[in-house]
């Protein structure tokens, strides 16, 4: 993408948490994913992965490209290794020793079938913190139950809200509950360096679920439905909280999504498309009014958007000072001027492609991390990693 900065790799490993060394003996997304954002910010990060096959997100290729593994493994390094018993279980241990985090996904149970349970990683190395990563979480009755994240979007009520009413319910295009686990994952780690920081001793271990995270940011859904009595049921691209809200046709085709959350939001709208009048039209006049009639509330800005092209329709909103936006395509977002100009998405030079991808989040003024470099392939840095352990077991032995 040449409107998009270029990232030319190796860079210098750098960020708030430089010296910080993980191990992800994850797969696929959500282990992934808290450990990307680790390894943008400084942390070397190992990816132990199963010999000749690897991460299973490898699997993931656009046209013969390894594009998911390329994003989410960016900046890490690569160790093949079979942990699970003998020498490889050993120099798993030795590397735990001088870890400061272990992230695995593992159904409940395995590690500890595989001597590499909490008491024995604590045992060698008690301030390792140890964020285990699971479909439904390491207690209850679906603990050891399958846990994909597609299963739990359903299951979370997530699928139940997304969608139209006369629709059926709508699971995510992405993996949704993975990504937004592996957010939590990250953050619960910096609690635990936290801890420690602060309490001057032990490690922990982080119960992590892809369930809870996607309850918790569903919002509000179980409080309301406390009040009402009845679970929310979809509504489209409208809010039962608050309109104007949706997503308006134009007459080129294009769409426009707009926001009218608060009352003098709405009074703009109303004003901007020439209808100041709905301002004391009682269907209209408050939030709850405009809720309750919020069909007839959008047919009427759907007609007015309709007889107009997109670029019309928001020059009048501009205008007006109304919180609305089009609605991009991704080959629109990638040559925004605004993503553009702030450096949002970056360009980096892979050994199968350049690749456009976000650049690091968030934005530390003092130490602002770093796209280390490409994702590794699998096993590139085995030799680096593992002679110095092997060494040492050797003159152990």
């Amino acid at each position: 993408m040449k409107n998009l900065r270029e990232i030319v790799p190796p860079v210098a490993r750098e960020g708030a948490l430089t010296g910080l060394r993980v191990l992800d003996l994850s797969r696929l997304v959500a282990g992934n994913m808290a450990t990307h954002i680790l390894a943008d910010h400084g942390a070397e990060v190992v990816k132990v992965e199963p010999p000749k096959r690897g991460d299973d997100l490898r699997n993931w290729r656009v046209d013969g490209v390894e594009v998911f593994w390329e994003v989410y493994a960016r900046g890490k390094l690569s160790v093949e290794l079979d942990f699970r018993s003998g020498e490889g279980r050993e120099l798993l241990l030795a590397m735990a020793a001088d870890a400061d985090v272990l992230v695995e996904n593992f159904v409940p149970g395995k590690m500890e079938s595989w001597g590499l349970g909490p008491d024995v990683l604590h045992g060698i190395n008690p301030q390792l913190i140890m964020l285990r990563v699971s479909g439904w979480g390491q207690t209850g009755p679906m603990a050891n139950a399958p846990g994909f994240g597609t299963l739990i979007e359903a299951r979370s009520g997530w699928a139940h809200l997304n969608g139209y009413a006369d629709g059926p319910p709508t699971l995510p295009p992405l993996a949704l509950a993975d990504m937004i686990a592996g957010l939590y994952g990250a953050n619960a780690v910096m609690l635990a360096l936290r801890h420690i920081e602060i309490a001057k001793g032990a490690g922990q271990v982080i119960d992590l679920s892809l369930l809870d995270p996607l309850l918790s940011i569903i919002g509000a859904e179980a409080a309301q439905m406390s009040v009402s009595g009845s679970p929310t049921m979809r509504s489209g691209n409208q809010s039962t909280h608050a309109a104007p809200r949706n997503i308006y046709a134009t007459q080129d085709g294009g769409w426009v999504a707009l926001s009218g959350s608060m009352q003098a939001m709405a009074e703009r709208v109303f004003t901007a498309i020439g209808r100041s009048d709905l301002i004391k039209d009682a269907r209209f006049a408050t939030n709850d009014d405009r809720v309750r009639n919020r069909v007839e509330l959008d047919q009427i800005i759907n007609d007015w958007t309709g007889r107009r092209d997109k670029d019309a329709v928001l020059q009048v909103f501009r205008d007006a000072g109304v919180t609305a936006g089009p609605v991009h395509s991704m080959a629109e977002v990638v040559t925004d001027p605004h993503v553009v100009q702030r450096g949002s998405l970056v360009s980096l030079n892979t050994s199968s492609a350049t690749l456009a991808m976000h650049d690091v989040v968030a934005r530390l003024s003092a130490s602002p991390g770093a796209i280390a470099g490409p994702a590794p392939s699998l096993g590139q840095h085995t030799r680096q990693i593992l002679d110095p352990y092997l060494e040492r077991l050797e003159c152990r032995a």
